[in-house]
């Protein structure tokens, strides 16, 4: 008896295919960046805190890697981005949570390795106890818009 792939499993398997070489095609250039060659400036958008942009320009179009420094004791009021946004703690623990107002009894607390996905316009905040990297992976242009006007810091000056 002859094994035979149904024909959706056939084409899954060659749309797999098509898109690993996509994947594994070369690059135009190369991106390596060591810590000691980490700029940092000032973040206006949370108090406090530095980014350095390691890929792409945060006002374009395009993949994006940052890295954002946020002080011991940071408080990242409710906000969301215009499109996914994924986050990996490298180091400190990011308290994350869920919804339209910054509070700290309903977060989790994540450390170094932790990821988080979150699709557009996903309400969430955050806070620290000591500081902490994050680093923030996203299609440009990137942007923040806090749920309630009068936390965003960009309006306090």
């Amino acid at each position: 008896m002859k094994n035979k792939l149904p024909p959706i499993a056939t084409l899954v398997f060659g749309a797999c295919l098509t898109m690993s070489a996509a994947w594994a095609a070369p690059a135009s250039h190369v991106t390596m960046v060591t810590p000691d060659e980490i700029k940092w400036a000032d973040l206006p958008l949370i108090p406090g805190a530095k980014v350095a942009v390691l890929e792409g320009q945060m006002d374009k179009k395009g993949p994006i890697t940052a890295r954002i420094k946020l002080p011991a004791d940071s408080k990242v009021a409710a906000h969301w981005h215009p499109g996914v946004e994924r986050v990996t703690v490298l180091s400190g623990t990011f308290n994350y949570g869920m919804g339209d107002k910054l509070d700290p009894e309903k977060t989790s607390p994540l450390g170094p390795g932790s990821l988080i996905v979150m699709p557009p316009k996903m309400h969430h905040f955050g806070w620290t106890k000591e500081e902490t990297v994050i680093q923030i992976n996203v299609a440009g242009p990137w942007g923040i818009t806090y749920v309630n006007p009068a936390d965003d810091p960009r309006k306090k000056k």
